[in-house]
Parts: structure tokens; C-alpha cells; sequence
């Protein structure tokens, strides 16, 4: 790979942009699908295999946050009421509010792997196992979800320099107006089908499904160059065919940060124009992960030591 040359101007990739309602149900029908079919693997495993069951149910639920990421950019879909309505759900499934995200993720985009101001490096990215094993396991993505809750009902987001003070009132409504209707689902599951159901079908899956997404999210940029080069602060990862459809292509993601108003159908047709000019291309999630806590083991007391 060569980064020799710079990236096309936006206005050289313009022939992508286009997008597609058609193309955005047709991804969102396939999502709904496997969510369907997982579910119902859960609702008749037997014995033990109902772990198994619910760990795919949660790779796939987790996998929302693909179109939850899409539609802010308002390129899951032509319709920006769809991108907004459709976005707005799916946060709800992992305690999201989309508007928020929406703040949160531009800023990211803004910032990409600024320390000062890129909002997804605080946290910095986990510098040891310890740290690795507690950032996967999503105790402080929950924590942080219940923190959103907790000041949009209490009328205070100045905790997020993200959040414009114009647009806080409306972030406000809708992490109200969310996180209710959320709890009032959980309760009418929970008294119509059963707390068993809620845990099998969703707490579970949701508690299970987090850390597949963490390990995911870590590859994006963990280890890329903390600069303005989007040719080098993004890692796109090369995977199997599953794995991006699930994702809605966020695989190809220094792409999309080069060019966020192409739509997740065009990424790969992107891929294809730049790929000898990446200077972060992963090998694939688990070689990566392999690499990666080999470098963290190193770089603990006394990793360099015989293992």
C-alpha cells in the first residue's frame, strides 16, 4: 500500500453519493430478518445451546448501531425522514438516543483522533489488558448510556461541548422522549410475555452482544496516526462478505470518513479506487486482535519477559 498520493477531492467522488431508499430497505429487511431468525434460534434452542443462541441474537442486535450510524450521516436512505425515523428506533434497542449520536459522531468526524476534541477518545483507547478486558465487556458504555439519561431528564447536556446550546433542547425531548418509551416496552414485555422473555430475548442478548461490538468499534482507529490524514488516522478492515453485510460495509471505513456522504451501497466501489492508497488496512478482525493484545502484552510490566 501507498500513501505516495492524496486522496481524490470530494468533488472526484461525487458519482457515489447517490442514494437509494431502495437500497437502504432491502439492507434494513436483511437485518430484520436475521433479527427475526435469531430470535427465534433462541425461543427453541434446547438446553445449553440457548447461550449459543443468544450470542448470535446479540451479534445481530448489536449490529444496529450499522444503520444507527448510517442514518446519521442521512445515507441509509434518499428520504431524510426515513434515515431520521429508522435511526431513531434502532438506538433504542442499546439505550441510544439518535439525536445525541448524531452530535457525538459529527464531532468524531470533525476530530478524527484528536486527543483534545475527537469525542470517542474519551476514554483513550484501553493501554493495557486490564483496560481492554474492561472496556469489552461494556460496563462503561452502559454506564455512559444511563449518564445521557440521567442529564437529559435533568435538563443539563453542558457536560458535552458536542451538544450546541441551540440544539440541546431538542437532544433533551428526544433522550426523554426515548428513554420513556423504552422503559415503557420493557415493562409491557415484561408483565405481557414474562421477565424471563426480556432477559432471553433481549437483556441477554444485549449483555452478550455488547463486547463483539467493542472488539469491532477498537479496530476503526486504535493505533492509526492521530492527524488530519484520512489516509492513515482510519483503518478499513478486509473481511468476509457476512461480516460487512451485517455491517451495513462499516468495514470500509477509512472510506467513509474520507467521503461520509457516500452511502454504505457505494463503499466497496470506493474501496476499489483507494485501496492502493490506505495506509491502515487490516487483515481481519481476529488477526488483528491477535497482533494487537500481542503489542499490549509487550508493552505491560514485564511482558517482554519468556512467555
Amino acid at each position: 500500500m501507498s500513501t505516495t498520493l492524496a486522496a481524490p477531492r470530494p468533488r472526484e467522488m461525487m458519482h457515489l453519493g447517490t442514494r437509494s431508499d431502495a437500497r437502504g430497505a432491502a439492507r434494513a429487511a436483511i437485518h430484520l430478518a436475521l433479527l427475526l431468525g435469531t430470535g427465534w434460534l433462541t425461543a427453541v434452542a434446547p438446553g445449553v445451546l440457548v447461550l449459543p443462541a443468544m450470542v448470535l441474537a446479540g451479534a445481530v442486535q448489536a449490529a444496529l448501531f450499522a444503520p444507527l450510524h448510517e442514518t446519521c450521516h442521512y445515507t441509509a436512505f434518499r428520504s431524510r425522514r426515513a434515515n431520521a425515523v429508522i435511526g431513531w428506533l434502532v438506538a433504542l434497542t442499546a439505550l441510544r438516543n439518535w439525536h445525541f449520536y448524531q452530535a457525538f459522531h459529527l464531532a468524531h468526524h470533525r476530530h478524527t483522533q484528536d486527543p483534545e476534541h475527537d469525542p470517542e477518545l474519551s476514554p483513550p483507547p484501553p493501554g493495557d489488558l486490564p483496560a481492554l478486558l474492561a472496556r469489552v465487556a461494556g460496563v462503561t458504555y452502559w454506564r455512559a448510556q444511563l449518564n445521557v439519561w440521567a442529564r437529559g431528564w435533568r435538563g443539563d447536556l453542558s457536560a458535552y461541548s458536542f451538544i450546541h446550546p441551540a440544539a440541546a433542547p431538542r437532544v433533551i425531548r428526544s433522550i426523554r422522549a426515548g428513554s420513556a418509551l423504552t422503559v415503557l416496552l420493557v415493562l409491557a414485555a415484561g408483565l405481557g410475555l414474562g421477565w424471563g422473555a426480556v432477559l432471553l430475548f433481549w437483556a441477554g442478548p444485549q449483555l452478550l452482544g455488547q463486547p463483539l461490538l467493542r472488539l469491532y468499534l477498537l479496530t476503526e482507529h486504535t493505533g492509526c496516526t492521530e492527524d488530519a490524514n484520512g489516509l492513515t488516522n482510519t483503518r478499513t478492515m478486509l473481511t468476509v462478505a457476512p461480516v460487512r453485510l451485517l455491517m451495513w460495509e462499516m468495514p470500509f471505513h477509512a472510506e467513509h470518513h474520507l467521503y461520509p456522504f457516500i452511502p454504505f451501497h457505494r463503499l466497496r466501489d470506493a474501496h476499489a479506487l483507494l485501496r492502493d492508497r490506505l495506509g491502515q488496512v487490516g487483515p481481519g478482525y481476529v488477526r488483528w486482535h491477535r497482533d494487537h493484545i500481542r503489542e499490549l502484552r509487550k508493552a505491560s510490566p514485564g511482558g517482554a519477559g519468556p512467555r
